[in-house]
């Protein structure tokens, strides 16, 4: 093993061990049996092994997403990526609180491919018209809840006990991203014998296909506008211009992005 490497493993075992995810240069040194100089050449400072350390972190992590293939349902997929995520969290809090925290003033490369599998999946739902908006702003609304359900329930575990926090926020979002088709859940009948007999038929009659027929209308046309922007891209050849092209993609935006009541 090459010092560097050496220097990195120490540094990513110390920073797991450590009570508050910190860890100092020498502490790194001594336990990797080198001098600071050699520390400071490979890392430039505390801030480079730290960014290192995170990136070699985030590298196992996305080694699993990296590999896989796409399934047929995108929309599984990201159900899947939000729970992977989490669970990421839960089992390396300190490096996780590492990866996300303000001092660390350049994003990690690893995060930043994360967030481009993420709008890849995104970009596949829109495709088969199950998102009702564009892929990249889908991907920074999914991935700003995803960092902070899983940042509240490594940094706050004594408050957030629930174990379906994390479930329900996810799918609160995704009801928010994908058309109601998706997520709307097949209705069963009632049982009438587990019925209030005072019960009156009016009290009992089923409305949520009034509800599911409202939310789908209400989405179509922005769903619409995040598929035909997202075939457009998978065009082969370019059927306009530059210049037409962009102001397309930019009423196609407004269109699926626009705030809803």
């Amino acid at each position: 093993m090459s010092t560097k490497a050496r220097i990195l493993e120490v540094a990513a075992a110390l920073v797991a061990e450590s009570p508050d995810g910190d860890v100092s240069t020498r502490a790194v040194c001594e336990a990797a049996g080198v001098g600071a100089p050699a520390l400071y050449r490979h890392f430039g400072d505390k801030e480079g092994l730290l960014s290192a350390v995170v990136d070699h972190g985030w590298d196992k992590y996305l080694a699993t997403k990296r590999d896989r293939a796409p399934g047929t349902d995108p929309v599984q997929d990201l159900r899947d990526g939000w729970d992977t995520h989490v669970e990421f969290a839960l089992h390396n809090p300190n490096l996780y609180r590492l990866m996300n925290s303000p001092a660390m003033r350049k994003p990690p490369a690893a995060a930043l491919e994360s967030h481009r599998i993420l709008t890849a999946d995104l970009q596949r739902a829109a495709e088969q018209g199950k998102l009702r908006l564009a892929p990249e702003l889908a991907a920074q609304i999914i991935m700003s809840a995803n960092v902070g359900v899983a940042l509240m329930l490594v940094s706050r575990p004594a408050t957030f006990t629930d174990e379906s926090v994390s479930r329900r926020v996810r799918d609160s979002v995704h009801t928010m991203v994908f058309t109601p088709d998706v997520m709307t859940a097949p209705t069963t009948t009632p049982d009438p014998s587990t019925l209030d007999p005072s019960t009156s038929e009016a009290d009992t009659s089923d409305t949520s296909g009034t509800v599911a027929t409202t939310e789908a209308d209400d989405s179509r046309l922005p769903a619409t506008a995040a598929r035909l922007n997202a075939l457009l891209r998978q065009a082969p050849a370019p059927v306009l211009s530059p210049a037409e092209d962009a102001l397309l993609t930019e009423w196609l935006n407004r269109l699926s992005n626009a705030p809803r009541s």
